[in-house]
């Protein structure tokens, strides 16, 4: 009886090791759908986004997620398979496939931040190019129009900055667009003197932390998926690393039964 102690034990340490892979190969499997959505999702947004954007490269991260998800749907049913098998090499393939994942996620992480402070200065300085071309029969036009409609804002940094663009001073009114009228005034004309009437905070501030969130939930979920990985690797170690000689035999060998 004492002799199976340390068989025991062994056995013991791999069944929870198993046991722990198992459970995040289903929770990659979860995961890839999430994270697909997820930068999904991103993309998804950012089509009302893109006018303020020259640079698409902003797109990266969520492109780098989606590849990243796609692995990982594999991943889950590829490491259900070598646990259950305990396929050295299958189990070794899943090891670098899991490293590969997480430097991937590590870089998609540091994207999130190289990008999420370029995007105060690209949104200032596009909007404002978008706001001086308001009037005119463009897509920006409608565009502008919406976001301050549906983000009940006004000009890009505050109400009183369509006194220095083109279309305030066509006009000759003294009014800013309908769409910074407040929604509870139906009879609102948009005028300066009234601007109780008015939504005055700026559009930029708005949709800047409207990305900048984007941007940390999608680091966030980036992060809870690394850790995860982490602790799938260090059970694929214990596992891979056992020995013939130490007394473990696989389960399903038939030794035990």
């Amino acid at each position: 009886m004492l002799a199976l102690g340390p068989m025991a034990a062994m056995d013991c340490g791999m069944m929870t090791s198993k046991t722990v892979l198992l459970l995040l190969s289903v929770i990659f499997l979860a995961a890839g759908t999430t994270l697909g959505f997820v930068g999904g999702h991103f993309i998804s947004s950012y089509e009302d986004f893109d006018a303020f954007f020259r640079d698409e490269q902003i797109l990266l991260p969520a492109i780098i997620i989606i590849i990243v998800a796609g692995v990982m749907f594999f991943l889950g049913v590829t490491g259900c398979f070598v646990t259950i098998k305990e396929s050295q090499i299958g189990l070794r393939f899943f090891l670098v496939i899991l490293l590969l994942m997480f430097i991937t996620e590590a870089a998609a992480f540091v994207l999130g931040f190289i990008y999420r402070e370029k995007v105060v200065a690209e949104v200032q300085e596009t909007m404002e190019e978008l706001f001086q071309s308001y009037g005119k029969e463009n897509p920006e036009t409608e565009m502008v129009d919406f976001w301050q409609s549906q983000f009940q804002c006004c000009g890009v940094k505050n109400y009183t900055d369509w006194i220095n663009k083109e279309w305030f001073n066509h006009t000759g009114n003294n009014s800013v667009p309908h769409s910074c009228c407040k929604q509870e005034f139906k009879n609102c004309s948009g005028l300066l003197s009234e601007p109780q009437e008015l939504n005055t905070v700026g559009c930029a501030g708005v949709m800047e932390f409207r990305i900048k969130e984007l941007i940390n939930y999608i680091m966030i979920v980036i992060l809870g998926f690394a850790v995860v990985k982490f602790f799938g690797m260090m059970s694929i170690l214990v596992i891979s690393c056992r020995k013939e000689e130490n007394g473990y035999q696989p389960l399903n060998s038939g030794v035990f039964a």
